[in-house]
């Protein structure tokens, strides 16, 4: 009877089949196949499609998980995620096409999301790189290492906007910038799905989280945010609709409420923006219980919240099991309708179908591919370049960097010689134990490794509590039971032996992701104190940051010489670094979220509106918008990175300074490496709309270039402006506020420089 079936099921896959199943996405052959299927299909095979269960212990196989297999047989699993191996994931593939009624395969999905098993910078390091070929060729990688180890889906790209460091899963995102954030997840979403998604190496891919989750009130996770539609559609929707243009294939679902109405179940956002406004024609996933949550939110119990979803627009429910076990009898009742149904069980299979599982539910199994390009030499060279092309230098007095390559170096630091939390948080994939250390990385590149002694000098945090909450995953920060004054001694007497003291300081790598939110972002006071002690030798000490978020630095800027963000930079730490420290690389990353004085002045970021008294300068004004005991000013201004090389900007040069709605502005400003370093320089054209019908930021990100200029040279950086990049969301008639999409006649100030704060600007008039 199973093979009946299965012959049943293969005519109907072949059904239609057509050569290149990305370029027919919308084809009548895909609907034809996928009417076909849907008409011998049970109502709970159909809700079946919509159940996305974890495959629990992603060390165990099909044989413990038998729960799940029978799901599978019953045709009541759509796909699965957090099950690992060839052998694990062609066993339950096995189950679905060979052993159910209709042999649909599952789709097997997993967070990759900064790499596979080579792993590079965490997302905000890569976003640092200002590069969008570099950022696209870390999803090229990582899609064709995944789905040579049986992976089709990922969860990636992460596109929340977030200007509160405080949440940890701003290491997860692009930084603070829609405009920015909207490139990288383009380039991300081009990267895993590539040219062809039915072709073996690619990815389906997810941007999550929809939306707004960036926004959670106090930093806090999974909490509420509350905004206008304004700032949503201008500020934070940017970087969803930019992967949905780019032909993202499925959305996530965002576990904060909108308006009122948890994302998960509100049509507003998954249907009339998402669908009728945006075009997407994917599917959309909860997340991880999403759905189920929804009780706790208070919207009613699990067969109430599921039909809330359904019929909101999500197609697939993600661990929670509302969908099976409660769809049927919705729709007996009449609460869901069997179209509904019918159209989300659609959606699913099609996206089957464009990955090409229905032609071999085997593809993305290879063991000979996975052998040969998983965590090959060529992609860590590549993960070394990124690393190294993702660092940030904040500062660099007396000419502390780059060191001598025959230095005698003190390594000190907590995690100067730890290899598990080089990858930073959501590396699921990775072997943490392959990643190179700080400590080896340096020792290799060095002139002579016996030239490099290490100390740890402190541990993480003081607190042992605080730092267990901190070593999850299997990262182990070994912490150190010696008093503190033993441990800064230890570290004092290797650096009076050094010429230059490296201090590793900053967090761990699981102190920021999910559920890692933090009221106190400063440098912890143990790892301050020790700072202040290798200092005092006399020595010149270059901090190395490792953080997956802005940090408060006042503590530590006058007890350095350097500073250096490395993020946490992947399986080929230690390397990167290296060739940053020691001058092989010049630094040429730019920060991608403000970094502010104190906590007090979070939230902050540099495209804020003025107010009604706004401040004159940079120091307190009675009745001005300020502060008492400190200035407006962030520590860091968005944009900011220093190199080795020194860039001088010459006078910025407008085509004309009146111009018509057809008209091209042209930018030209001249910049000149006056120095002896080759170096790479991010240059950031920003715009303010001087009067609006509505309030417009004092200024906006609109354009970027980074550029190679050699020693000596001096390039001209050249832009091209149109009435495309003075649009933004507004109301058509402020009564009803419907909101329209559009550009408005009048001043506009053109602002080029080396950062968000560091700019000369010139006024156009463009009228229509």
């Amino acid at each position: 009877m199973k093979n009946i079936a299965i012959t049943l099921a293969g005519v109907l896959f072949l059904l239609g089949s057509c050569s290149n199943p990305q370029e027919n996405n919308n084809t009548s052959a895909i609907d034809q196949k996928v009417d076909s299927l849907l008409a011998i299909m049970t109502l709970e095979e159909k809700i079946g499609q919509l159940n996305l269960p974890s495959a629990g212990d992603v060390s165990t196989g099909i044989s413990t998980n038998e729960g799940i297999a029978k799901q599978i047989k019953a045709g009541k699993v759509g796909g699965l995620f957090n099950i690992n191996g060839l052998d694990k994931i062609r066993q339950v593939q096995k189950v679905a096409v060979e052993e159910s009624r209709l042999g649909i395969p599952l789709i097997i999905a997993k967070d990759v999301i900064h790499g596979y098993k080579t792993t590079f910078p965490i997302p905000i390091g890569l976003s640092a790189s200002w590069d969008m070929d570099l950022i696209q060729q870390s999803a090229r990688i990582a899609a064709e290492e995944a789905s040579a180890d049986g992976i089709a889906w990922t969860f990636s790209p992460m596109t929340d906007i977030s200007r509160d460091p405080r949440w940890g899963r701003v290491s997860e995102g692009s930084g603070e910038d829609p405009y920015l954030g909207g490139q990288i997840a383009a380039a991300m979403v081009r990267g895993y799905q590539g040219d062809d998604l039915s072709a073996e190496n690619t990815l389906l891919a997810c941007v999550k989280h929809f939306a707004l989750y960036g926004a959670s009130e106090a930093g806090r996770d999974y909490n509420t945010v509350d905004m206008g539609r304004l700032r949503m559609y201008n500020d934070y929707f940017p970087p969803y609709k930019a992967a949905v243009d780019a032909g993202v294939g499925t959305v996530m679902a965002s576990f904060n409420e909108v308006d009122g109405v948890p994302a998960t179940g509100n049509k507003w956002l998954m249907t009339d923006v998402l669908r009728k406004e945006w075009g997407f024609d994917g599917f959309v996933v909860s997340d991880y219980t999403g759905v189920s949550e929804m009780i706790a939110h208070g919207m009613g119990d699990l067969q109430v919240v599921s039909a809330l979803a359904l019929n909101a627009g999500v197609e697939m429910d993600m661990v929670s099991e509302g969908f099976l076990t409660t769809l049927k009898k919705s729709v007996d009742e009449g609460k869901v309708s069997e179209e509904t149904i019918d159209n989300a069980c659609r959606l699913i299979l099609k996206a089957k179908y464009q990955l090409g599982l229905f032609d071999d539910p085997y593809k993305y199994m290879d063991e000979e591919r996975a052998a040969k390009e998983i965590f090959s030499d060529e992609n860590r060279a590549v993960a070394r370049k990124i690393a190294s092309e993702s660092m940030v230098l904040l500062k660099n007095e007396s000419k502390a960097l780059p060191i001598k390559k025959e230095a005698k170096i003190a390594l000190i630091g907590p995690l100067a010689n730890n290899k598990e939390n080089m990858v930073g948080t959501w590396s699921v994939s990775a072997d943490i134990m392959k990643s190179v250390s700080i400590y080896d990385g340096i020792r290799e590149v060095s002139a002579n490794p016996d030239n490099i002694q290490y100390a740890k000098g402190s541990n993480l945090v003081e607190d042992a509590d605080l730092e267990e909450r901190i070593s999850m995953f299997g990262k182990n920060t070994y912490r150190d039971d010696r008093p503190e004054s033993e441990m800064i001694k230890e570290a004092v007497q290797v650096a009076k032996k050094s010429d230059i003291i490296v201090a590793i300081l900053g967090e761990a790598s699981e102190s920021s992701g999910e559920s890692s939110s933090l009221t106190d972002i400063s440098i912890p006071d143990n790892q301050v104190r020790l700072l202040k002690a290798l200092k005092a030798t006399g020595k010149k000490v270059v901090v190395v940051l490792l953080s997956g978020r802005p940090l408060v630095l006042g503590e530590i800027l006058p007890h350095s010489d350097a500073i250096l963000n490395a993020w946490f930079p992947g399986s080929e730490a230690g390397l990167a670094l290296a060739d940053v420290l020691y001058g092989d690389v010049n630094p040429s990353g730019k920060l991608t979220m403000t970094y502010p004085q104190n906590v007090g002045q979070v939230p902050i970021y540099y495209s804020h509106k003025n107010t009604g008294r706004p401040l004159e300068g940079e120091w307190f004004q009675k009745f001005k918008t300020n502060y008492l005991d400190v200035s407006n000013e962030p520590q860091f201004p968005f944009g900011f990175g220093l190199s080795y090389s020194q860039f001088e900007y010459g006078e910025m040069k407008l085509s004309s300074a009146d111009l018509n709605e057809d008209d091209k502005l042209k930018v030209t400003i001249p910049v000149k490496n006056a120095s002896d370093f080759d170096g790479k320089e991010v240059v950031q054209l920003y715009m303010r709309d001087k009067v609006g019908t509505t309030t417009r930021p004092m200024k906006e990100l609109k354009a970027f270039q980074k550029v190679l200029i050699e020693a000596g040279e001096t390039k001209n950086i050249k832009f091209e402006i149109t009435t495309e990049d003075l649009k933004f969301y507004t109301y058509d008639n402020l009564s009803d506020q419907n909101i329209i999409h559009t550009w408005e006649t009048g001043e506009f100030e053109i602002m080029v420089g080396t950062n968000s704060s560091n700019l000369q600007s010139k006024t156009v008039n463009w009228s229509k």
